[in-house]
């Protein structure tokens, strides 16, 4: 014969890398743990920690880019002096930063 057969390793040979062969992949998921997901909970933590933290007078941008001196906080609301007599109502959600004081005024 020209062809020689070909026979299957045994099944022993081939589960000797199981956990090995695991390693890349739980490499690669810690890596994405420290890089990705980890900074994004610690913004989301620092974001809802300054939302609670809001309060009548303090200066802030929304997230549209709108900046104003907090009138009212409510439950889930802020009311957003923006102008003289003009107040517009936005998710607490929204509000983006809290500017130091006097900002606005220079603006």
């Amino acid at each position: 014969m020209l062809i020689s057969n070909a026979y299957a390793q045994a099944a022993d040979a081939a589960q000797g890398g199981g956990l090995l062969g695991l390693m890349p992949l739980i490499l690669m998921f810690v890596v994405l743990w420290f890089l990705m997901i980890r900074p994004q909970m610690k913004r989301a933590k620092e974001h809802k920690a300054m939302v609670e933290a809001l309060a009548k007078g303090d200066e802030v941008v929304t997230g549209g880019g709108i900046a104003g001196r907090v009138a009212e906080v409510g439950d889930s609301f802020v009311q957003i002096e923006i102008a003289a007599n003009t107040v517009v109502a936005v998710q607490k959600q929204a509000v983006a930063t809290v500017l130091p004081k006097g900002t606005l005024k220079t603006l």
